[in-house]
């Protein structure tokens, strides 16, 4: 028996190199089967890198991968007919339907049943736009295209870099919905996004990295339990003195991320506390015009990182239903 028992995808000190870059550091996930999992870090830390690996785009200079149980080895591309993914930009022959496309996919791919390629049509939100040549399509029908092939081979283990990318509200909602489904029917989703909001909402278990390496992995809920935050807010020619007021009760720091935060105030101190907050402040006369409770993703993010944003990704998209990647719907990457 093996440490990575029960795991649909691990890696054990992985490492890769661009010249004197090093990208990947020493990387350890553990994503249990049956889970969505959330895959964060800022710009450069390694995601898309991690991605490129695991779907065998590119080699590991050292450490290991196991996918579904068994070692993932250079050579091993036969292994991905079981692992959907989309890594970098989807990639269609544009002359052709939709259908069409998931046709040329099937054919050059795993046996695919016939009835498979409307299923995943329906699950992409794309039957009535199914017979419209892709050159027609937007950016987020494309990658709701991408998400088809991914999911044309009905595969264990999904690997989403970025995929709400070019969707609307809507069809960002959906997206998640169908993931959390796939979940729920023992398949396990691993989603690299920028977008904290929706990981927080979606994912059952998160792994944040930073310069390469993993640092803070685990169950969602477990992880927020330990970054209890207070928000208040209170005029903005008082937040000095409101952060000043606060000082010996907790840390605070304020929230200037866009214009919507201004006199907003983090307070890191347990969700259950934040009447003492509010009292400390009236007690030096700073009258809060908003208070808020909760555990924030967003705030762990930027502890663990130091401070630095998510990123958008580091590179375009390549979808894989088996490996659907790269040159349109050919027999190497597609799709």
């Amino acid at each position: 028996m093996s440490g990575m028992d029960g795991l649909a995808l691990a890696t054990r000190g992985l490492r890769k190199s661009y010249g004197s870059r090093r990208a990947l550091d020493g990387l350890d996930l553990s994503v249990p089967a049956g889970v969505v999992y959330g895959f964060l870090g800022p710009n450069g830390a390694g995601k898309t890198t991690t991605m490129r690996v695991l779907t065998g785009l590119i080699h590991a200079d050292g450490g290991t991968v196991e996918l579904l149980g068994r070692p993932f080895k250079r050579g091993d591309r036969h292994r991905l007919f079981e692992v959907g993914a989309l890594v970098e930009a989807p990639t269609f022959y544009p002359y052709l339907s939709a259908r069409a496309n998931l046709r040329e996919l099937a054919a050059s791919g795993a046996p695919v049943p016939s009835k498979r390629i409307e299923e995943v049509l329906d699950l992409a939100g794309l039957c009535d736009r199914a017979n419209d040549k892709v050159q027609g399509y937007s950016m987020g029908m494309k990658q709701r295209l991408g998400i088809a092939a991914a999911l044309l081979s009905d595969p264990k283990l999904l690997l989403l870099d970025e995929p709400a990318n070019g969707l609307d509200p809507a069809g960002i909602v959906a997206m998640r919905d169908t993931l959390k489904a796939l979940a729920s029917q023992g398949k396990t989703v691993f989603v690299s996004s920028h977008l904290l909001a929706e990981i927080q909402v979606m994912a059952d278990v998160v792994g944040i990295i930073a310069a390469g390496k993993l640092v803070r992995e685990g169950p969602l809920k477990e992880l927020l339990s330990m970054q209890g935050v207070v928000k208040v807010r209170v005029r903005p020619n008082l937040v000095d003195a409101a952060i000043e007021t606060l000082a010996p009760l907790a840390p605070a720091e304020r929230l200037t991320e866009t214009d919507r935060d201004e006199g907003w105030l983090a307070v890191r101190l347990a969700t259950d506390r934040a009447e003492e907050v509010n009292q400390k402040l009236a007690g030096a006369g700073i009258y809060a015009s908003g208070l808020e409770s909760g555990t924030d993703l967003e705030m762990l993010f930027l502890e663990l990182t130091g401070g630095q944003g998510p990123s958008g990704g580091e590179g375009a998209f390549v979808g894989l239903g088996g490996l659907n990647g790269g040159a349109p719907a050919g027999k190497g990457t597609a799709a």
